[in-house]
Formats: structure tokens, C-alpha cells, sequence
């Protein structure tokens, strides 16, 4: 066990070895989160996350419109 924390070396190990296998998928998952922060901690009007929606509307590649 790693002294700073529960989790197990070997864990930590894993954990890092996927990532390094996986750096989109790590990406996607912090970038959601991170927009998820903002929606809830941070957007100071129902206009900014509005904002967001027509930015996902118009302009996202992704939204399969």
C-alpha cells in the first residue's frame, strides 16, 4: 500500500498504465467533468449554460444534427 493513501501500488500502477493506453478516453472523461463543474459550481445564469447548448447546437462536429 502507498503510504499517502489506500490505494494499493499495484492499482496505482494499472491505473497509470491505462491512462497512458487510453489518452482520449482520459481526455473525454476530464473535459466532462470539467463541464459538468461548470454547470453546477460555476454558471452564474441559466443564459451561460444556454450559451453552451447553441455553441453544441451550431458549432459541435458531434452533435449529429
Amino acid at each position: 500500500m502507498n503510504a499517502e493513501n489506500k490505494t494499493s501500488d499495484a492499482q496505482i500502477k494499472a491505473t497509470r498504465k491505462w491512462e497512458e493506453n487510453n489518452p482520449e478516453k482520459k481526455r473525454y472523461q476530464r473535459v466532462r467533468s470539467n463541464a459538468r463543474t461548470f454547470a453546477r459550481r460555476y454558471a452564474k445564469s441559466r443564459e451561460e449554460v444556454e450559451e453552451l447548448l447553441t455553441i453544441f447546437d451550431e458549432e459541435n462536429e458531434n452533435a449529429g444534427n
